[in-house]
């Protein structure tokens, strides 16, 4: 591998599951990412910040990836692509982010899928590589995850995944313009350890030689 595309290669793994296949974004996916995000802009604009006029834009992916890149490069944050294993094609997007180390050793999940994926099971298995990659090789102890009281299919999502509700978060972020209390909820990595099903699930990781183009 060349010194050029070993620098722009991605410094986060790629997992992989029976339906689904986690990888870090790349500067070629805008346009289906743009298109899947427009589409089901309805579906996702009552539970994300508001979306400003250029959310969509070139620009605003190129910033988006610079970041993606910087944080997965610095250890605070890895942003995956959710896409079909069958055939390529991008289904949403799961970040493992916040990532704190020292005495917390812990990260914050957030998640987004396509209007015409939800409901399919692949969030539910990209959840579960997420968290098999977190309290694996990135030794996490805890990984959080807050959603909307009124947002059930998140809830429901959560709890299939053995994370407890922990609290109940006042005016903590801006959603949709507006400022909105947030359940807590958390896994921590004893309670991954133990259930046996979930031990089964650890993703095949590996880090490929792809590039961000």
């Amino acid at each position: 591998m060349g010194i050029l595309q070993r620098f722009l290669s991605p410094p986060g793994p790629v997992l992989e599951g029976e339906r689904v296949m986690l990888r870090l974004p790349r500067r070629g996916d805008y346009e289906e990412w743009r298109a899947l995000r427009d589409e089901s802009r309805a579906f996702l604009t009552p539970w994300e910040p508001a979306w400003t006029a250029d959310e969509l834009s070139p620009a605003a992916w190129r910033e988006r990836l610079a970041r993606y890149r910087q944080d997965a490069r610095n250890g605070s944050a890895l942003a995956f692509m959710i896409t079909d294993r069958a055939s390529g094609a991008l289904c949403g997007g799961i970040t493992l982010g916040q990532i704190r180390r020292g005495v917390s050793q812990a990260g914050v999940l957030g998640y987004w899928m396509g209007e015409r994926y939800a409901g399919s099971g692949r969030m539910s298995q990209s959840l579960g590589l997420v968290c098999a990659h977190g309290f694996g090789p990135e030794g996490l102890h805890r990984i959080e995850a807050t959603c909307l009281p009124r947002n059930e299919r998140s809830i429901a999502l959560l709890r299939k995944a053995g994370f407890a509700r922990e609290g109940h978060l006042r005016k903590y972020l801006r959603i949709a313009g507006n400022w909105e209390d947030h359940h807590l909820y958390a896994l921590l990595a004893e309670d991954w350890s133990a259930s046996g099903d979930r031990r089964t699930q650890a993703p095949m990781a590996h880090m490929p030689p792809a590039d961000w183009s």
